[in-house]
């Protein structure tokens, strides 16, 4: 392994000092940073010295919450994003299936598409997809994963038929006569679903391959992999037994059906071959762009009373958080809208009250799109962190003022207030709900512009500093590896990125085009922009 001397650019280290002129790296982890002269006179003749020309070293970015391998499993499906029409979204599915030779009888997966971008806000139907597709069972995942699209053949062998009651979080479309219309929403879609066969291991491992290098690309050398089950976790565990994990790598195990998962795989508590363990995950609602995020009160628009629903009883969470605390494990809940907000507040607060443990677990509260201002207040004093997926505010923020108003619609990720209140937290991308471009999400916390241009809640803006430190030191602290992660400093892992641009002497408005141009994993070079 090659020992290695930065310098030569700004070298920002998200430390104190903030800047420093030079930085030595041996066996992979930072031995010294400073002055250039003072770095010099540890480096030996063997020392590999890298003038960066200009260019910023900075700490790599890590990602507080996605899902790998459904990012590598998204590589063998068809891209629907983008779509603004029925028809180009019918001609990309039959495009695909053309190109990757898929026989007829066989699975056909495209994912990606948005029902705000298609007319009239309207989700693709079951007969529209025959019309395309009529020698194939067909699913369509929303982006947001919450839902999605299934045509007759596929209905059919998911076993559902108009009799079929709604299960429990969850919800079957069908019109007025009754007839279904493929539409399938939250726990519908997710039980259903997973009898639909998956791909071989050999080719899973070929797409989680891509997967990386799309986190690479875009600075990233820590990852999540939320909400799996033992399936998914037995082809994490294949991937790094096999070398093939390049990335750090937490997973979360679904404590709903797969609570036993921490004790049966207690060995990866710790990193083995870049994999561990982090702790339960719980879904508590869905998506406020869906309209199934669980409010305090109404949407606007459709029924005058629907607040979207709960996944589970107060009861059910209340336990959950109970035996998290019990058993001294981490525990991330999904919570889009103020209703599940505080359904998860209220349960850790009472199971914090009645256990007896002290230790530091550092609960998450994922998304937290809609908590309120006393709600964050509560937070801070149970050391609850906020994950938020900020990009929202580009991405669906036209829309949440549709769903909302103005006056809800201007708090989403309400980041500035969480700072006030002393809620530490972080910002994630929810890949595969959109890819896992920091860059694109630190420009969102900074200027929260949406995609018509509207500003969504100027107020709630921070600075680009601030915003760094969500997706490096604050997102090294919520995964327990602030020692090791997250800053330029001695003793801590060389997890590194070479950028085209100082972000913190960037105009605000050009930080989204911030060009990584080397990621670095212990002192080794894993991605390389490509030069023109």
């Amino acid at each position: 392994m090659n020992n290695i001397l930065y310098y030569g650019g700004p070298i920002l280290t998200m430390a104190d000092p903030l800047y420093v002129e030079a930085v030595l790296i041996q066996k992979g982890k930072i031995v010294c940073c400073g002055p250039l002269e003072q770095v010099e006179a540890q480096a030996d003749a063997e020392t590999q010295r890298i003038d960066l020309q200009g260019r910023t070293l900075m700490p790599s970015f890590i990602d507080p919450h996605g899902h790998l391998s459904h990012v590598a499993d998204a590589q063998a499906y068809a891209d629907l994003s983008g779509c603004t029409t029925m028809e180009e979204l019918g001609q990309r599915l039959v495009e695909w299936v053309r190109q990757n030779q898929v026989e007829k009888g066989r699975w056909v997966i495209g994912r990606g598409y948005d029902h705000n971008d298609l007319p009239g806000g309207q989700h693709p139907t079951a007969a529209l997809l025959d019309a395309f597709l009529p020698d194939h069972p067909v699913l369509l995942s929303h982006t947001t994963g919450h839902m999605g699209v299934v045509n007759t053949r596929g209905l059919r062998e998911l076993g559902i038929s108009s009799d079929t009651p709604d299960p429990a979080g969850g919800h079957i479309g069908r019109d007025a006569q009754g007839c279904l219309t493929g539409y399938l929403e939250e726990n519908a879609l997710i039980l259903r679903t997973r009898q639909i066969p998956r791909p071989t291991t050999e080719e899973r491992l070929k797409n989680l391959a891509k997967a990386q290098q799309l986190y690479l690309s875009y600075g990233i050398t820590t990852c999540q992999d939320g909400k799996v089950g033992a399936a998914d976790f037995d082809f994490l565990c294949q991937a790094a037994k096999s070398g093939a994990l390049q990335l750090d790598t937490v997973a979360y195990a679904d404590m709903q059906n797969n609570e036993e998962l921490l004790q049966e795989q207690a060995s990866y508590r710790n990193y083995q071959r870049n994999l561990r363990l982090g702790g339960y995950k719980i879904f508590l609602d869905g998506s406020p762009q869906g309209r199934t995020a669980w409010m305090s009160k109404p949407y606007l628009g459709g029924r005058p009373d629907y607040r979207g629903y709960p996944i589970y009883t107060d009861d059910a969470v209340r336990q959950f958080c109970e035996t998290a605390l019990r058993n001294n494990v981490q525990l991330l809940a999904h919570c889009n809208g103020d209703a599940a907000a505080e359904q998860f507040i209220g349960a850790y607060e009472k199971a914090l009250a009645c256990s007896r443990s002290k230790n530091d677990v550092r609960p998450v509260m994922i998304h937290a799109q809609t908590v309120r201002p006393e709600q964050l207040e509560r937070m801070a004093k149970i050391h609850m962190l906020a994950s938020f997926f900020v990009a929202h505010t580009y991405y669906w923020g036209d829309v949440h003022r549709k769903n909302f108003g103005d006056e809800r619609a201007m708090r989403i990720s309400p980041t500035q207030t969480a700072l006030q209140a002393g809620v530490l937290f972080t910002f994630h991308q929810d890949p595969p709900v959109v890819l896992p471009d920091m860059w694109r999400t630190v420009w969102c916390a900074v200027n929260r512009l949406s995609k018509s241009g509207a500003v969504i809640g100027a107020e709630e803006r921070i600075s680009t500093l601030e915003a760094l430190k969500a997706v490096t030191i604050h997102a090294a602290y919520q995964y327990f590896e602030e020692n090791t992660k997250g800053s330029i400093e001695a003793g801590k892992l060389a997890d590194l990125m070479i950028v085209d641009k100082d972000p913190l002497k960037t105009d605000p408005m050009d930080l989204c085009n911030i060009q990584v141009l080397e990621t670095i994993k212990e002192g080794f070079s894993l991605y390389q922009k490509e030069r023109a």
